[in-house]
């Protein structure tokens, strides 16, 4: 798993790129020029303390794991996670995380 990880990469995904949303989670998708995909996961403090961020970004990073074979190269991915995210159980994350990803229709079909 490659990360975005510089301030005007997300930037530029945030201007340039396209926007796509559900209950739990808000996807930005850009095009990156490069031979693979990169991820970043934005969680703002109202989500809840360090604690819960760090740990709805660990659940983030093991559900893309399990998708990244399946996923479009060329591409930033910019997940940001939503309020209400910290009630839900890993199951519905990775449904919502799923779900982003098909109507974005950056999943690959097998």
């Amino acid at each position: 798993m490659i990360t975005v990880k510089s301030y005007f990469d997300f930037k530029k995904a945030y201007s340039k790129g396209k926007s796509y949303g559900n209950r739990n989670l808000v996807l930005y998708v850009r095009k990156n020029n490069l031979a693979y995909t990169r991820v970043g996961f934005t969680v703002s403090k109202k989500v809840g303390t360090a604690v819960v961020r760090n740990k709805i970004k660990r659940r983030l990073r093991e559900i893309f794991r399990e998708y990244e074979d399946s996923i479009k190269e060329g591409y930033d991915l910019i997940f940001i996670v939503k309020r209400n995210v910290p009630d839900i159980s890993f199951q519905q994350l990775r449904s919502a995380f799923f779900h982003i990803l098909k109507i974005s229709k950056m999943v690959n079909n097998k």
